[in-house]
């Protein structure tokens, strides 16, 4: 299921847009103060996006440009105890009016390059709109689930084995424990006696559930090849040492509940409705590329999409 367990990331479908060149030292410089403990608070009254914060050479600050600081700075903020976020947001948002001003008064917006990257700023902010509004906000429960229904029909079952095992160094100690199993001695009380591996020493050599793969190729082999109640006839050999291993249950690997992955289903769903999208109107869309080698490598990777 490695499809729907593979955990799709959001902010590669561009819906982080943060304003992480800004420098915000005054804000940064503040030392975080241990939370205090929590107690109830009544509900806290409606916020009117329209109410005034603060005016910055006349013009509105308000509780709507407040809220939009706090969430594109976020990740500045993480580390303030939740009382001084506010408040910090309110400093950097004063800030950013400022400082953008005076980039007005001196002319930088009218520098090409500036207006290059506030063009493509925009377009990636259109960008993540788009994806939230016409992508995220229109996956519905049942597609998730049919989703999760897909993946669960699609993915053949698969055995993991409960096994024990006793480790030793030489191919002489496993024949000699052998005998002795074969003799009626208890594998558990040899394997506490014997095995040279630290965690089995304690719990008769109890490797617990375990599935394809997970264990070294020679031991995985042996392993699942034997029956429920018995124990490898000839020792098996690794990197590690010599093995003596008993099986002691099979089972068929039950899938994850759905309630445990609905997240990554989701996301599933979120990615290739958006690669649907982006396929649609690449497809409608004139798009020339002068250099054949550039083109050719779009190509090739717009294919392994």
């Amino acid at each position: 299921m490695s499809l729907l367990f593979r955990r799709a990331s959001l902010a590669s479908l561009g819906l982080v847009f943060g304003l992480s060149a800004l420098s915000l030292s005054p804000v940064m410089a503040q030392e975080a103060a241990p939370a205090p403990a929590d107690t109830a608070a009544p509900a806290a009254a409606p916020v009117d996006p329209n109410a005034v914060v603060a005016t910055v050479n006349g013009e509105k600050l308000t509780e709507a440009d407040l809220g939009l600081a706090e969430g594109e700075l976020s990740q500045q903020f993480a580390q303030l105890p939740p009382e001084q976020r506010r408040a910090a947001a309110l400093s950097a948002a004063i800030e950013i009016r400022v400082m953008a001003a005076q980039a007005v008064t001196t002319g930088l917006d009218k520098d090409p390059e500036f207006q290059r990257r506030m063009a493509f700023l925009q377009q990636r902010a259109l960008h993540g709109e788009m994806v939230e509004k016409g992508v995220v906000d229109k996956v519905t429960d049942a597609e998730v689930r049919a989703r999760y229904d897909q993946e669960i029909a699609s993915t053949p079952p698969v055995n993991e084995v409960h096994a024990r095992h006793i480790l030793v160094k030489t191919k002489e100690e496993a024949e000699a424990i052998i005998k002795q199993l074969d003799g009626g001695a208890d594998f558990q009380k040899l394997a506490n006696e014997h095995t040279s591996d630290p965690s089995g020493k304690t719990n008769g050599g109890d490797l617990g559930w375990f599935g394809p793969g997970q264990m070294v190729p020679e031991f995985d082999k042996a392993a699942f090849a034997l029956d429920v109640g018995r124990y490898t006839k000839e020792p098996v050999q690794s990197q590690f040492g010599w093995h003596v291993i008993k099986l002691e249950d099979k089972r068929t690997k039950q899938p994850p509940a759905f309630d445990d992955v609905k997240d990554q289903a989701k996301q599933a769903v979120i990615r290739d409705k958006y690669f649907a999208l982006v396929k649609q109107l690449r497809g409608a869309a004139k798009v020339e590329i002068p250099d054949a080698n550039l083109k050719k490598a779009v190509d090739t990777m717009e294919a392994g999409k």
